[in-house]
Formats: structure tokens, C-alpha cells, sequence
């Protein structure tokens, strides 16, 4: 009998029993990954190459990643491509992976059809070439339907610089009347920014040894388990992201925990409650799965 929420594991078994004999599967595929894409230049220097290099092998390597989330079951994929900042480097480099991101969404509308992906850009896209806008609005519309992985792309992205313009477009609605001081919540809020519509981030992934945000999806990665890896973006492949997903999903042993810090009876013990009882249905039918793989 296989488990829905294991069915990557197919593919490893034997790391599977290992994990079971070894006491902890505690496991749960997250809805939403975010991923900031580090470590692309640092890894074309060690092997002598330029750093232009590394991006082309990074580009290459988000369709790898794009089908391992998808096998793995996880719906929703942000990808950390180009941020506010990065106009800061060298003029021929931010030219280069212009010219890269440019390259990678066009041949990408094909990408999307073929494995039913939707494809979406955040971030301020004014900055762009005309050219470019053109292309993201055409592959944006051409995958809408789709509904396999979400992949997000973040260009020209900056979170406070979405915050800010965020609180413009509220601004500006509640002058016109057509929204209300008094309406203003957290989920009106995150109704302007970028992401409106697409799940928080359950997991962030980061690269490449660094251990910060850089100003990345602040508002939306409140709740997020962090995944800091040193493997760079260009090495970073199918097995990483399973092993960054297994080391975040101790689920039923952190609601164990909240459970004894928290009053009988309150809404919070009974959320921990059936969070404990799903993980034991849920470790139920994996016990079973490998039993009947042995």
C-alpha cells in the first residue's frame, strides 16, 4: 500500500528502511518552496571558468530542480533569480544575466506546456526592457492554465521594495474609496503584494553556504523552517532538495512538544491534537508501505 505523502520515496527505498530502523520518518512534503539561487560564480571560479559560466549551468540546472519538487508532490516553487540589488554588479555581468533570464523565458512557455507548469514573474518588471515585459506577459498567459507545479520567478525583486509598493497601491485605493482604513488586516495586506494568491513559503532553501535573507519574500517567509546548505546552486540537484526537505519535517514531534506547553482545551491544544493524530495515520501507512517493500 503506498503513502500519497511519500510517493517520492519510490525512488529510494532502501534510505527509507534505513530512516524507519533508525527510529525517526517524520516526514511531510511541504506545499511551497522557496529557494534563493547562491553560489553560482563562487562555483564557476573553483573550476576556473567565468562567472558568467556558473549562471548558464545555474539556468540550466532550475529545470532539474522544477521536475524533482514536481515528483516529489510539492505544488508551489519560488526561485530567487535577479534581486533589486544585483543591478549593483558589473555592468557586463547584470547584461549577461539579462540576456540569460531573457533566453530562459522564452524557451520556457515550451517547458511550461510540455510539463504543465504555471509560470509566473514577481517582482518590479518596469525596470525591464519592453522586450522583456513582452515575454514574461506572454508566458504568463500561456501557462495559466496549468495546473502541475507554480513556479515563481523573482526578477528585479526586492522585498521591501514589493512592501513599499504594496502600501502605494493600498494607498492609493483607500483615497479613491475603494478600500477602507478599518478593513486593514494581514490578509488585505497581502492581497497587493506580489504573491497574492500563492501559499507562504513553507521552506526556504538557501545555497551555497550563506546563512541571511537578502531582503527575500520578508513578509511571506514569517512561519518558514530555514534550510542553509553549502552545496552552490549549480551542484544542487534532486537529492539535496529531498535531503532539505527531510531535515524540516519533524512535524509530530514539534506538536508533541507545543501539546505539553499548552492549555487543555484552548484552540492551540486542539490544533496540536489532530496535527499529532494526522502524523500517526500518516506514519501508519508508511509503516505498512515498507513492510511490504521488505
Amino acid at each position: 500500500m503506498a503513502c500519497p505523502h511519500f510517493h517520492f520515496m519510490n525512488e529510494c527505498r532502501h534510505k527509507v528502511c534505513r530512516l524507519w530502523k533508525g527510529v525517526v520518518i517524520t516526514m511531510k512534503i511541504p506545499q511551497h518552496v522557496a529557494i534563493i539561487l547562491d553560489g553560482n560564480g563562487r562555483w564557476a571560479k573553483s573550476k576556473g571558468m567565468p562567472r558568467n559560466y556558473g549562471h548558464t549551468v545555474g539556468a540550466k540546472n532550475v529545470e532539474t530542480v522544477c521536475k524533482a519538487a514536481h515528483d516529489m508532490g510539492i505544488k508551489y516553487l519560488t526561485m530567487y533569480a535577479f534581486s533589486t540589488e544585483n543591478w549593483n554588479r558589473p555592468e557586463g555581468e547584470v547584461a549577461a544575466l539579462m540576456k540569460l533570464l531573457e533566453s530562459y523565458l522564452k524557451n520556457c512557455i515550451k517547458t511550461a506546456d510540455k510539463n504543465n507548469m504555471r509560470v509566473r514573474v514577481i517582482g518590479d518588471t518596469t525596470r525591464l526592457s519592453a522586450r522583456f515585459q513582452k515575454q514574461i506577459v506572454e508566458l504568463e498567459a500561456a501557462s495559466a492554465k496549468n495546473d502541475g507545479l507554480n513556479l515563481q520567478i523573482a526578477i528585479n525583486y526586492g522585498s521591501r521594495d514589493e512592501m513599499i509598493r504594496a502600501m502605494k497601491k493600498m494607498y492609493h485605493d483607500m483615497e479613491n474609496g475603494s478600500r477602507q482604513v478599518s478593513e486593514l488586516n494581514e490578509d488585505m495586506f497581502a492581497s497587493y503584494l506580489d504573491t497574492a494568491g500563492i501559499p507562504d513559503p513553507d521552506l526556504l532553501i538557501r545555497t551555497s553556504g550563506e546563512q541571511r535573507l537578502s531582503n527575500y519574500l520578508l513578509w511571506q517567509l514569517a512561519y518558514s523552517e530555514f534550510y542553509f546548505t553549502d552545496v552552490p546552486w549549480p551542484d544542487f540537484g534532486k537529492e539535496e532538495l529531498e535531503k532539505a526537505v527531510v531535515q524540516i519535517t519533524s512535524i509530530k514531534n514539534k506538536s508533541i512538544t507545543g501539546l505539553n506547553n499548552t492549555k487543555e482545551g484552548s484552540s492551540t491544544y486542539t490544533r496540536f491534537s489532530k496535527l499529532i493524530t494526522a502524523m500517526n495515520i500518516v506514519l501508519g501507512y508508511l509503516q505498512k508501505a515498507i513492510e511490504n517493500m521488505l
